[in-house]
């Protein structure tokens, strides 16, 4: 079970940074832009946050957790653990899909509770069960993701930055991991 909460997360980290952006196709919101936007962008003095801060890790964990808990799931302590110095790029959050009432309805009302605070719906997809949709806020992207039709039941948010820093950072930490 951890190996595939690994790769979903490794998954999740390489289909947000790689594929951030929209192609401009069937997306919602699509654009040619490649989905780059100077919102909450230090070096435009954008903000990202709703109340006019910048956003980062802790706004998003907090944000998350807030609409996760409130929807029914509770945290699984041995989902993905972030690494330390991606704290304010990334959040990882695994739900407990086993103990929550019904999974799939718990999914459906966090992912509406995060688009009522902010985060745009870019693309969702759905197949054999299992659902993944990509929201956006600021730099941030978020891919949401339902696989718990099955006997797997596993239901996480991974969140990334994809602002400069941070992709920065996220390069730096996987040039690392590819040495060791």
């Amino acid at each position: 079970m951890r190996k595939v909460m690994g790769a979903a997360v490794a998954a999740g980290v390489m289909l947000l940074v790689a594929g951030c952006g929209s192609d401009g196709g069937t997306d919602k919101g699509g654009s040619a832009s490649g989905g780059s936007s100077s919102a909450g962008s230090s070096s435009t003095g954008g903000s990202g946050g709703s109340g006019g801060e910048r956003l980062d890790g802790a706004a998003v964990t907090a944000e998350l957790s807030g609409a996760a808990t409130g929807a029914g799931f509770t945290q699984d302590a041995s989902g993905e653990q972030v690494p330390p110095t991606l704290k304010d790029c990334m959040v990882s959050w695994t739900a407990d899909a086993e103990k929550a009432a019904d999974p799939a309805k718990a999914y459906d009302a966090t992912v509406a509770t995060l688009t009522k605070g902010g985060w745009n719906e870019e693309r969702s997809s759905g197949q054999g069960g299992s659902v993944i949709k990509s929201l956006k806020k600021s730099t941030w992207q978020l891919q949401a993701s339902n696989h718990s039709a099955g006997p797997l039941k596993l239901v996480m948010f991974v969140a990334v930055d994809s602002g400069p820093e941070c992709a920065a950072a996220i390069a730096e930490e996987n040039a690392k991991a590819k040495k060791s």
